[in-house]
Formats: structure tokens, C-alpha cells, sequence
């Protein structure tokens, strides 16, 4: 399972800083680059809650999930 975090399409869509994304947020840009670079285990409810208040959007505009096959079905 692999899940693919798109906050820096959101970012540029909303024209808004990684900086100006964590000050709205309230996290550290240490933990948003973790997220953003896809590096993060997990998130809060509450984190992806904001992010999504900050850039207006839905948790699935952000997060997308791929399947990964297994060719020894």
C-alpha cells in the first residue's frame, strides 16, 4: 500500500507557501516537509483537518491511494 501526498499541487494551485501553509496550519516546517516529501507513517485527523481548512480543499484532493500488485498471487 503506498499513499501519495499532493500538498505541493495544492500549494501551487492555491498560490500559498510551504512557510504560510505551517504558520495556518500550526505545525513545524520539519513535520510538514516530512508530509509533503511523503516520508511521514501517519497524520492526525486534526492535522489533515486544518491543511485541508488552510488550502480549501478535500482530504482526497491531497492524499491518493495506490495499490501495489503483487505478482505472486
Amino acid at each position: 500500500m503506498t499513499i501519495i501526498i499532493h500538498i505541493d499541487v495544492m500549494l501551487a494551485k492555491r498560490k500559498m507557501s510551504v512557510t504560510e501553509l505551517s504558520e495556518r496550519v500550526g505545525i513545524t516546517m520539519a513535520n510538514l516537509s516530512i508530509l509533503k516529501n511523503g516520508k511521514a507513517k501517519a497524520i492526525r485527523l486534526s492535522t489533515l483537518d486544518a491543511i485541508c481548512k488552510a488550502l480549501d480543499c478535500q482530504p482526497g484532493d491531497i492524499l491518493e491511494y495506490q495499490c501495489e500488485t503483487d505478482d505472486k498471487v
